[in-house]
């Protein structure tokens, strides 16, 4: 099913642009959808129709619009031109466009459950301060209802000092080679002494290994990866079809 693209309003008055997957049924609970270094691009595209599948509204916003190449990066320099945007966005405009896109979505009609947040890569890790401010005064205090986060990269600088009472579901691999094996577990350590939190690790898997496009995919890490994420939502973001 192709996406509706359209635009949200955003704290500074500005407007974000996004897109949005409804289930077959039309309404769902919600799922913001915060991407990867490389933008809205093909994986991002498959995994949210994964989920509308599934029976969730999907809600992508284009969380690099504020420096106008938005992406998709694709092809021979999708990764030095990924990491360049990502080392160069404004991270708390990211986090408030994100808290934005989750509020947007939660007024919609179409979305009849809670919302939550799912991030990979980049998005895991600016969803995971997302979710944090949502939770905070300054954020209204009202949290999402579920966050999942494959392989957070900003995890590391964020969790001594943000706290997420949501509940949670990480996925790491123990061959990142950008987060090596002390670092996931201190991660681990600090996160479940959060109630509510799920922490699963996979031998060989580097870090990106659900993405089929990368040559860092690790096929059964992958499959185990979704299979655990689509369990959990069901349990703490169902979905009519579910119950």
């Amino acid at each position: 099913m192709t996406p509706a693209t359209m635009s949200l309003p955003t704290d500074d008055g500005l407007r974000m642009p996004a897109h949005l997957w409804l289930p077959a049924s039309g309404t769902g609970p919600g799922l913001v959808f915060l991407q990867e270094i490389f933008g809205i691009s093909g994986y991002v595209r498959r995994r949210a129709q994964d989920l509308a599948d599934l029976g969730y509204v999907v809600l992508a916003p284009e969380i690099y619009w504020r420096m106008g190449d938005v992406g998709p990066f694709e092809g021979p320099d999708a990764m030095d031109r990924g990491l360049a945007a990502m080392s160069s966005i404004d991270w708390q405009s990211a986090v408030l466009d994100g808290a934005c896109a989750v509020r947007h979505l939660r007024s919609l009609d179409d979305v009849t459950g809670g919302v939550g947040l799912i991030g990979f890569c980049f998005g895991g890790g600016l969803g995971f301060d997302v979710a944090a401010h949502l939770e905070s005064p300054e954020g209204g205090g009202r949290g999402v209802d579920a966050f999942v986060s494959f392989y957070g990269s900003a995890l590391p600088g964020l969790v001594d000092t943000r706290t997420v009472t949501a509940p949670s579901l990480h996925h790491f691999g123990l061959a990142d080679q950008y987060i090596d094996d002390e670092t996931v577990h201190r991660l681990e350590a600090v996160l479940t002494a959060q109630a509510g939190t799920t922490f699963l690790t996979y031998e060989g898997a580097d870090h990106a290994f659900d993405n089929g496009d990368l040559p860092l995919h690790h096929p059964e890490a992958s499959a185990q990866a979704w299979a655990v994420t689509q369990q959990w939502l069901e349990e703490h973001l169902p979905t009519p079809r579910a119950g």
